[in-house]
């Protein structure tokens, strides 16, 4: 499985105690998968930037180039981040 590199992404970080260590921007507790939950939606950047106005537009456009630059693995651990809410919910046999 590939790794994140986080080098050329200034406003990028990871940190247990932030976000579970997913990736996010740096100085806040909003994640790079936050950040592409919008673009998945089809804001903007821009529009991204509107509903996040305490982030400045740097930030939006690099946790989305972060985002693109790793989305196999990303795409992965939201798929797995999903699982395992779905099974909090829902535990076998308690529907």
């Amino acid at each position: 499985m590939e790794t994140i590199k986080e080098s050329g992404h200034i406003h990028i970080t990871r940190n247990k105690a932030i976000c579970g260590g997913q990736p996010a921007i740096k100085g806040t507790r909003i994640s790079v998968a936050h950040i592409a939950e919008y673009y998945f939606m089809g804001l903007s950047p821009e529009e991204i930037h509107r509903e996040l106005p305490h982030l400045t537009l740097a930030q939006v456009f690099d946790a989305l180039a972060f985002y693109l630059d790793h989305r196999e693995v990303l795409d992965l651990e939201r798929a797995k981040n999903r699982e395992e809410i779905v099974s909090v919910e829902f535990p076998s046999g308690h529907y």
